[in-house]
């Protein structure tokens, strides 16, 4: 077995810190205690159980739910197998959970609390989930994961697992209507925290602090959530897990579980800003918020760093990269603001970055461009999607983020808009082909266009611009409810304008610019 200096999967970490740290705790949970020694041996007893129903190295298993500490105990006996875990996002309409769980060939599946009626009602068209468990106690017709575990033994199956298997499948939403499954492997995730365990190269921000306690408040369906608790094992931290991000929850966990660390996206940090309670709460125990999925406004990272009063770590990266690729570190927030903090900062070790353009080749500083990088966190490549793969990655494994931006003289990576027409509304991706299809479909429209619009509260948000067919009429209620429907309700558009015509090009392509362009003037960059 690897030793902690040379691992070759999750499952090492995992027994690693079962046999130094057993007795610490690695999750605390609605008051339930989760320690390493109970992570390493339950997500063993997980492992023999999955093995009893033919999961194997390869197969997929998926999580439907919101974040729980069992969810990274199941993650963990999956990787001491072998197999691969796929969380679903569970704001997801059902055609699109339905979707995911056939396109990753889940075997088994798992189901939070609040989803079993939805999982009941989509039951018959899973084509591979072959068992299905309440994942922290029975679900009307499901049994319970924790009883079924505990029949089995906690003998480690120590299954070959290495850096380059797969390890996570997290879906991204897609540019033509369905999501894509990218493919993360164990080197992937933990390659930049193994690479940099020498803590004379660290920056004060990146120590592991003994006895630090973070909070996990986004979503594991995302890599902020996963990532994150996957890094606090890594260190061998505590996190504090929230089953969905609250802000009056997460200053009371602020308040009395000492919290040094917390991961949000900064909609979650106005939400907190604005809460009544936020002046009586004591931040000393608060050391760093990292933040990213979404550019923040320079006004409200003043509020929050005058506020708050910790460091600020800026997060750039993406479910293709393994999460963060690129940090504005604490140093480069300063109250009075500069260049530099409308920057995303600088490449973490081992990542390159450059910026290229529509041909592929390198541009000079200062120019903008499409951001493309290269490192070991970059992705295997998107599940059974060879082509996509192959849009996305080069031969020389350069990937293609689809940002827009220009690196400085110094190195700092500045964002201007995307290449894509991806919205981002509250650190949720939204692809605008997936809101129109959804909307093309109500048989009163004749034809639609789908843009982002500045959001005070959550940076974008999505509005639908509608063209209705002759001799009909059509409400904005209406479209909203018929998305809704078919899509997830952050995915729906908040606002409809109804026009005469889309304005296009030559070649009919929408000019999604022009749409745009009347509610991003004066603005000093196409995104919020």
């Amino acid at each position: 077995m690897s030793s902690i200096d040379d691992p070759q999967n999750i499952g090492d970490i995992i027994r690693h810190q079962g046999r130094e740290i057993p007795d610490d705790v690695a999750f605390e949970f609605e008051g339930d205690l989760m320690t390493f020694r109970d992570l390493d041996r339950r997500s063993n007893r997980a492992a023999n159980a999955l093995a009893s129903l033919g999961v194997s190295k390869g197969d997929r298993i998926a999580y439907l739910g919101k974040n729980s500490h069992l969810y990274f105990e199941i993650m963990a006996g999956a990787a001491k197998l072998g197999a691969v875990m796929t969380p679903v996002n569970w704001r997801l309409a059902r055609p699109e959970v339905a979707y995911v769980l056939n396109d990753c060939q889940a075997k088994v599946l798992f189901v939070g609390p609040g989803f079993a009626e939805l999982v009941g009602d989509i039951e018959g068209q899973l084509e591979h989930v072959a068992k299905i468990f309440g994942a922290q106690g029975p679900e009307e017709n499901f049994a319970s994961y924790p009883d079924w575990r505990d029949g089995f033994e906690d003998s480690d199956p120590l299954a070959e697992c290495a850096v380059e298997d797969d390890a996570i499948q997290l879906y991204t939403s897609g540019t033509t209507g369905h999501p894509k499954g990218a493919i993360l492997t164990h080197g992937s995730i933990f390659s930049s925290r193994m690479n940099d365990r020498n803590e004379d190269e660290l920056m004060e921000w990146q120590k592991t602090v003994p006895g630090e306690v973070a909070l996990l408040a986004m979503p594991c369906f995302h890599i902020s959530g996963t990532g994150y608790g996957l890094g606090t094992i890594f260190s061998g931290s505590k996190a504090v897990v929230l089953p969905e991000y609250d802000p009056t929850q997460a200053l009371d966990l602020i308040e009395n579980y000492n919290i040094s660390k917390i991961f949000m996206v900064p909609a979650a940090i106005q939400i907190l800003l604005n809460h009544p309670r936020i002046h009586e709460v004591d931040f000393s125990d608060l050391k760093y918020i990292t933040y990213g999925a979404s550019p923040i406004p320079l006004e409200l990272m003043k509020r929050a760093m005058e506020v708050l009063g910790c460091g600020f770590v800026q997060m750039y990266g993406m479910t293709e990269t393994s999460g963060t690729i690129v940090t504005l570190d604490p140093e480069d927030h300063v109250p009075e603001g500069s260049p530099k903090m409308r920057s995303v900062g600088t490449p973490l070790k081992d990542v390159e970055i450059k910026i290229i353009d529509d041909s592929g080749n390198t541009v000079p500083a200062g120019t903008i461009g499409e951001i493309a990088t290269r490192s070991p966190k970059n992705m295997k490549g998107y599940w059974n999607r060879p082509e996509a793969t192959a849009e996305t990655i080069d031969a020389d494994g350069w990937l293609r983020t689809g940002d827009a931006g220009y690196l400085d003289e110094d190195g700092y990576l500045y964002i201007q808009d995307r290449v894509k027409d991806m919205i981002i509304s509250g650190g949720e991706n939204v692809y605008p082909a997936e809101v129109e299809n959804a909307i093309y479909a109500h048989p009163k429209v004749a034809d639609v266009a789908v843009i982002g619009v500045p959001d005070q509260k959550w940076g974008e948000a999505v509005k639908a611009c509608v063209v209705v067919k002759e001799g009909e009429e059509l409400s904005e209620a209406e479209v909203i409810a018929h998305a809704r429907e078919h899509i997830a309700g952050y995915k729906c558009p908040k606002s409809v304008d109804f026009i005469p015509a889309l304005p296009r090009n030559p070649s009919g392509k929408i000019l999604r610019k022009d749409l745009r362009a009347p509610y991003w003037e004066g603005k000093d960059r196409a995104v919020n």
